[in-house]
Order: C-alpha cells, then structure tokens, then sequence
C-alpha cells in the first residue's frame, strides 16, 4: 500500500464563490475532470456526512473514489471557503480537501490529497504523486475552461 501526498495550487480569474460553488458540486466535476462519472447522494452536498462517488479512467479500468464531506464551510464575511471529505476505499483511503480564496483579481484554489492507495507499492509512490498531481493541475485548467464558457 503506498501512501500519496500532494498539494496543487491554481489561480482562477473568477471570484471565489463561483469557483466554490462548482467545486462543491461534485456532480459537475464531470464537467471537467477527464473521464469522470459521479454519482451524488441525496441533500446538501457541503453537509457533514454527505457522501458521493467518483469514477475516474476508461470503462471498466476506472478508479472508484468513495467519499464522505467531514467538514465544508464557506465564509461570507472573508469570502472564502475550505471543504475537506474523507475517502472511504475500495482503493483510496485518507482524506483531500480544498479551499477558496479570493485574491486582486480573482481567487486562488489549494488542493490537497494524502491518501493510501491499495495494491500500489510504497517505492511507485514518488511516480503515482507526480501522475496525481498533474491530473489535478489538468482538472484545474479544465474548471477554469468550464468557467470561462459559461
């Protein structure tokens, strides 16, 4: 079992709270994370508790991503917001999270990832964070295209 850590820093030319709100869509992750179906329960999807599932990856080699919202809270006064969701296997196990802030311009994300991936030996780890890392850097450019023709 490997364990992955990452962070992927983003700036969006939009403000923070539409950036926030598709994030914590996580339907709309479809949108534009390459490859992905997810599939939302029922309620508010910033409720502690809220769980979703996200597949990523061609058919039947795609990745299930078990997740359940532990904290997600945004922040009018200072306009930002930061959401943290455990991950619940078949593969990954550990926690990611985000948060939003605003910035001159427009807002800036931090992501982060710290997980065990099961069937992956811990010496491919260093490889596996590089390829996690830059599949989100490329889902970040893909929120911000969504974004941008809206």
């Amino acid at each position: 079992m490997a364990r992955i850590t990452f962070d992927v820093h983003h700036r969006f030319d939009h403000d923070a709270r539409i950036v926030w709100d598709d994030l914590v869509d996580w339907k709309s992750h479809e949108n534009w994370i390459p490859m992905t179906r997810v599939k939302v329960g029922d309620g508010d999807p910033t409720d502690v508790g809220h769980e979703f599932t996200a597949w990523t990856g061609p058919g039947p080699l795609s990745l299930e991503d078990r997740m359940r919202v532990t904290a997600c809270d945004w922040n009018d006064e200072t306009s930002s917001g930061a959401c943290t969701v455990e991950k619940l296997g078949p593969v990954l196990a550990g926690e990611a999270g985000f948060t939003v802030q605003p910035d001159a311009d427009g807002s800036t994300l931090d992501w982060f990832e710290d997980v065990t991936i099961r069937f992956v030996p811990q010496f491919l780890a260093p490889v596996v964070g590089k390829l996690g890392a830059f599949g989100f850097k490329q889902g970040m450019k893909g929120l911000a295209k969504h974004l941008a023709n809206r």
